[in-house]
């Protein structure tokens, strides 16, 4: 079974094939949107929507393309259905559901968190269900009992800001351009994280929930007492932060391995991506055996839509021609 996957769920446009006799994505392709947001400091949904409608159709063909395949060589199209914009997300399901009827081959909406949760399984040396996953990006921080495909115990979750958010928020009270977790860890590496003592938040007791914008506050109230700004201080402060929240996620990682007695644990999700923080949970849990994708694919991607899709589709799941998509689909909702 091959099948197409779209990711449109914010600011990347992505289109993979993953064929399930193989156990491999065929082709993929990527556009990010960076360059059109930068300007504005974040992300602009009415811009994002409107570009994903540009872009779509030609990386379909691209992908196709790359991978010498006809269209009627799929099997059937998975598309993010959510969690995410709105309007990204109702590009990426009406063209799904388009290609859906003309090709004659089912479609499915994946849930975004669900498809950085399992685009681990791709790689050669996965994990084994059930397992612990942490999940980072700009707009969620999630601890989740995955027990298998389609069954998922939240055990914690971010009670205000997301990891990312936080990162995109210091940089720009450090006037760092967008995005901003990049340019953090980046000036991170010419600082030193001991620096600055900023607190560890919601880790007095052991409770799995995350919340950081206290850890922003402080951050800002950091900036407001220092006199002398320097770039050198600028550099400590990066890096006091960027330990802060490796740390923060750290001691949760431990409680929840405790908890749940397992010893896999599962990374995903945009911050991921940060070396800093990838170094200090391999370190700080060396007696877990710990899973990162590939760097390709923690921001996201249409790979992880198709692998999801095709998971969904071989549990023989299905859905009626009917455009749905879902801005804030709750893992816990599947």
């Amino acid at each position: 079974m091959k099948i197409l996957g779209i990711e449109s769920s914010c600011d990347e446009t992505g289109v993979a094939i993953y064929d399930g006799n193989t156990h491999s994505i065929l082709s993929e392709s990527l556009y990010s949107q960076v360059g059109l947001h930068t300007k504005f400091g974040g992300v602009v949904p009415e811009l994002a929507s409107r570009d994903h409608v540009l872009r779509l159709l030609p990386l379909i063909k691209k992908t196709l393309d790359l991978s010498s395949l006809k269209e009627s060589s799929i099997d059937g199209i998975a598309y993010t259905a959510g969690p995410g914009l709105r309007g990204s997300l109702l590009v990426g399901a009406a063209l799904s559901k388009s290609l859906s009827m003309a090709w004659k081959v089912p479609s499915i909406g994946i849930n975004h968190m669900e498809a950085h949760l399992l685009v681990n399984l791709l790689e050669e040396e996965a994990p084994k269900f059930p397992f612990l996953t942490l999940l980072i990006s700009g707009g969620h921080c999630l601890l989740i009992k995955a027990n298998k495909v389609g069954s998922y115990e939240v055990l914690g979750q971010t009670l205000d800001d997301a990891v990312g958010e936080s990162f995109d928020k210091v940089a720009r009270l450090l006037k760092l351009p967008y995005p901003g977790g990049p340019q953090i860890e980046e000036l991170a590496h010419l600082g030193d994280p001991k620096a600055i003592k900023f607190p560890r938040p919601m880790t007095n007791n052991k409770q799995l929930d995350f919340s950081f914008s206290g850890l922003k506050t402080a951050v800002l109230y950091t900036l407001k007492k220092e006199k002398n700004i320097t770039a050198a201080f600028k550099a400590n402060l990066a890096a006091s932060f960027q330990e802060a929240v490796a740390e923060t996620l750290l001691i949760k990682c431990k409680w929840a391995l405790e908890v749940t007695q397992l010893d896999h644990l599962v990374i995903g999700g945009g911050v991921a991506a940060n070396s800093y923080i990838r170094n200090r949970l391999i370190k700080g849990l060396s007696e877990s055996k710990i899973f990162f994708p590939p760097m390709s694919r923690c921001t996201d991607n249409g790979s992880m839509i198709a692998y999801a899709g095709y998971q969904r589709l071989e549990l023989g799941e299905s859905e009626l021609q009917k455009i749905i998509v879902r801005p804030k689909w709750d893992l816990s909702e599947i």
